[in-house]
């Protein structure tokens, strides 16, 4: 059974949809460890209501974040990370710890509106001011650069003309954490290959 991490900067409410959907088997994997850099995290609660480890790592309380992170993800034998609005950086020295196994979702159909300062609100507003008739969301894999690593799945979602850059918000937030589970079954079961 593949061990899976967290990293989460707010509410975590993918890994949370993730952590229920392992806890009850419709994941064949085991929610180990969630790491966020916000000790004021939605993220933390829930996690340690559910009995999973979990650590605040963030430049506060480690003057090396990405060997600190790497460091635990190793001591716990983790197989895969999962990000989940996890607002930093992910460093090469974590990367590397899982052998590039980390995923994040992305509130758009990458390539398109990712990058640097390309997240939340700011996606859905860029969506909407280029008049798309469609948007989505992307999971892909880390790399050393935002929104750059090789996508693995994609769900389009249709966008109808009245739509405003919150609903749009809405309705990506709504279909995120069921497509993360399902693209994650997918993955351990060897549909898709990391």
């Amino acid at each position: 059974m593949k061990k899976i991490a967290f990293l989460a900067s707010y509410n975590g409410s993918a890994a949370h949809a993730i952590t229920k959907a392992c806890l009850t088997g419709i994941l064949n994997a085991a929610p180990i460890l969630l790491v966020t850099n916000n000790a004021d995290s939605n993220a933390l609660i829930w996690a340690r209501d559910l009995n999973i480890k979990s650590a605040v790592i963030n430049s506060k309380n480690s003057a090396d974040v990405d060997a600190a992170i790497a460091d635990m993800l190793k001591d716990c034998g983790i197989d895969m990370v999962v990000c989940s609005g996890y607002m930093k950086l992910v460093g090469g020295k974590t990367i590397a710890a899982v052998g590039g196994k980390i995923l994040n979702i992305h509130p758009a159909l990458l390539p398109k509106f990712g990058g640097k300062g390309m997240y939340g609100s700011h996606v859905h507003k860029a969506v909407f001011a280029a008049g798309d008739k469609e948007t989505g969301a992307t999971i892909h894999l880390v790399s050393d650069e935002f929104d750059r690593g090789r996508i693995l799945a994609q769900k389009i979602i249709a966008l109808d003309d009245d739509d405003t850059p919150e609903t749009i918000e809405q309705k990506v937030r709504a279909a995120e954490p069921e497509f993360y589970v399902e693209t994650l079954k997918k993955i351990l079961a060897g549909e898709i290959v990391l």
